[in-house]
């Protein structure tokens, strides 16, 4: 090693590095090379450098200040330290001893100590201790493991089983439920009824690969249960680990200050509690909207993103911790805490940005909840519960990290924040205070075009308010958010709107524009009538037709749809119409009045055939109209026929047409009395 590399040191993660420039206390040396060789943070080991000083130059970079050691007070610490290293660490540590010359000064030199990672968790008893302590390095210091530090520690190196699959303290193997044993087997389809329950229920044969037997032999007591089994299948489990249950909370405000207006301590095995903490969940995940509205009940929260949230929190705790796991709802946000530190091997940023890599706190207990469906493939909670927040529009959740627990918070969808203003809003529509209502559905959609309700909402308005002018203004301001977020249903609301303003071509062609987009997309029956019946409106038959076509097309099972078959029935008699006119027309060619007659007669031939085929699936009250339509097309048909005689030599000088309007008003009229 040379100068050059102990300046690049000097660069490196204090973590990794100690530097000593006098060095008073020796056993505080041991303790530091005891720590470098547990290697708690997986970095590979550390040095320990005498007779430097760590130091910022003047841009405030790293640096060093190489002091160094006499000879006589070098050879005494390297000797001090490689005896304790060796006579009082268990197991034994051996540094790599270096010695580095200083430029400048022949008689000191630096004493460099490289302590390699092992394999072994290292214990140091110094000089007046009853008992040996682990060591461990966190960050700059080096800091005694005790508790869950220590457990982490001896589980990293294989010392110490993890707490899953170690023996439950005091608990006999009768402590297991064996129906619900059976139970969560079959629901994972594991279990046999060819064998007998004791054969799951011992100490030889595993689970899978992954999980070891739910027992474990255990001398002078026979077999007892794994601390995962007793979880899951325990008849008592708070009796044996008392941490092992769920606190669910409901507060109506956004604070603790709000009286709790819901509490339930859900107790029994870990697959219980997960389905009550489940179902409570559900039940806070939707929030009903709109009875009108196309989606009645809109997500306060996704599903799955809570689902995961608290599957994670049960799974991957600390049970040697006596605390619950808590499940906080406020009005804005669910909070879900779980007991126990992070795991030092998960990287704090990468654990809340979704990119830590897979770890498994209890990988037994995870086991079954990835085989019970409870939770997604390994490394996938986080992740999940990050993409489907985002997919719901709901703002990214948080994780608040302490040294006891970390919390997962679920911030709810904004459009909740708003829903008692838009229920007011519709309030004053319905009382007749229109302006007042369109001036806070514009504040709200200028900062949120893409809010269906509020769009739905300014439509009626608009047509109770009988102006266009100011709705028309909004929406070609916002044209392309509406055209690329709004849902099918909310574009034929505000077409139908624009088309309600008689005598407004620029507001119909707007109107034209989202009735297309809305057809073009995947429509319900009741959506294809609506868009069918704008176009009418619009004077747009053919496109209703093809509308129509095109979804029985698409979707067969709407051919059944007697309004549907109606709908386009009546827009073929209306294009029928429009050729009867061109057919009449003095200025037309003769040629073109023949083809006109003719395309009225298929038309109205078209129209018949669809008026039949919606008698067949039409109720009481639709019958009656269609028979009204099929009198109508009957006298079309009768006005389409080309004239026997000049109309000059009938006895009355009426045309065919005008005998047959008459007999048609005449017959209705007596129907009506």
């Amino acid at each position: 090693m040379n100068l050059i590399d102990l300046k690049e040191l000097a660069t490196r993660e204090s973590e990794r590095v100690e530097w000593k420039e006098n060095v008073a206390d020796i056993p505080d040396l041991v303790r530091t090379a005891c720590a470098f060789a547990n290697d708690y943070s997986n970095l590979g080991g550390g040095y320990i450098v005498c007779g430097a000083a760590e130091k910022k130059d003047e841009h405030g970079f790293q640096s060093v200040d190489l002091v160094g050691l006499t000879s006589s007070r070098l050879r005494e610490i390297e000797g001090q330290l490689m005896a304790h290293c060796r006579e009082k660490i268990d197991p034994p540590v051996t540094p790599v001893v270096r010695e580095e010359r200083i430029d400048g000064a022949e008689d000191r030199r630096v004493l460099i100590f490289v302590i390699p990672s092992t394999g072994h968790a290292h214990s140091y008893r110094s000089d007046g201790k009853d008992s040996s302590r682990y060591w461990v390095r966190i960050g700059r210091e080096t800091r005694e493991a005790r508790d869950a530090l220590l457990r982490e520690l001896l589980v990293s190196k294989g010392q110490l089983p993890p707490w899953d699959r170690r023996a439950a303290r005091d608990a006999d193997k009768e402590e297991i439920d064996l129906v619900a044993l059976r139970d969560t087997f079959q629901r994972m389809g594991l279990w046999d009824p060819q064998r007998s329950i004791e054969d799951f229920l011992s100490s030889k044969e595993a689970v899978s690969p992954f999980v070891p037997p739910l027992l474990t032999p255990d001398e002078g007591r026979g077999e007892r249960p794994r601390n995962f089994s007793l979880l899951l299948f325990g008849r008592n489990i708070l009796k044996y680990i008392p941490g092992a249950h769920i606190v669910f909370s409901v507060y109506r405000g956004k604070d603790r200050s709000e009286p709790t207006a819901e509490r339930y301590e859900m107790i029994g095995n870990v697959v219980d509690q997960t389905r009550k903490v489940i179902e409570q969940l559900n039940a806070e995940a939707y929030v009903a909207y709109d009875k009108e509205s196309a989606v009645p009940n809109q997500s306060k929260y996704p599903i799955r993103a809570l689902q995961e949230a608290v599957v994670n929190a049960i799974v991957h705790r600390d049970y040697e911790v006596d605390q619950p796991v808590r499940v906080t709802v406020f009005s804005d946000r669910v909070e879900i805490a779980s007991p126990g530190a992070l795991p030092r091997a998960i990287d704090e940023e990468r654990f809340r940005s979704g990119r830590a890599a897979p770890f498994w706190q209890n990988q037994a207990l995870a086991y079954f909840f990835s085989k019970l469906q409870f939770a997604q493939a390994e490394g996938q909670g986080i992740p999940t519960i990050i993409r489907t927040m985002h997919e719901e529009g709901c703002p990214p959740p948080s994780f608040v990290i302490e040294p006891g627990r970390v919390t997962c918070v679920l911030p709810a969808h904004p459009r909740h924040a708003i829903l008692r203003e838009l229920k007011a809003i519709e309030n004053k529509i319905i009382i007749g205070r229109n302006d007042e209502a369109m001036n806070q559905l514009e504040a709200l959609l200028d900062a949120d075009p893409s809010n269906f309700r509020a769009l739905e909402l300014f439509s009626q308005a608009s047509i109770a308010e009988g102006s266009s002018r100011r709705f028309l203004v909004f929406i070609k301001k916002h044209l392309e958010t509406i055209k690329n977020t709004s849902n099918a249903s909310t574009l034929l609301t505000i077409s139908e709107a624009l088309i309600a303003l008689d005598g407004d071509s620029d507001a119909h062609k707007v109107a034209e524009l989202l009735n297309s987009i809305a057809g073009s997309r995947s429509l319900e029956a009741n959506e294809v009538r609506r868009a069918a019946i704008n176009l009418r409106k619009l004077k747009d038959d053919d496109k209703a037709i093809d509308l129509i076509e095109r979804m029985f097309q698409k979707e067969p099972s709407l051919r059944r749809d007697a309004m549907l078959l109606q709908l386009c029935g009546k827009a073929k008699i209306d294009l029928a119409k429009k050729c009867i006119e061109k057919a009449r027309d003095r200025d037309a060619p003769k040629n073109l009045k023949s083809r006109a007659w003719d395309l009225c007669r298929d038309y109205l031939s078209q129209a018949e055939r669809d008026f039949h085929a919606a008698m067949e699936f039409a109720s009481g009250t639709e019958r009656e109209y269609l028979e009204r339509d099929l009198e109508f097309l009957n006298y079309m048909q009768q006005v389409s026929k080309k004239p026997v005689q000049p109309a000059s030599n009938r006895p009355d000088g009426r045309s065919v047409e005008q005998r047959l309007a008459s007999r048609f008003k005449v017959k209705n009229a007596g129907r009506n009395k």
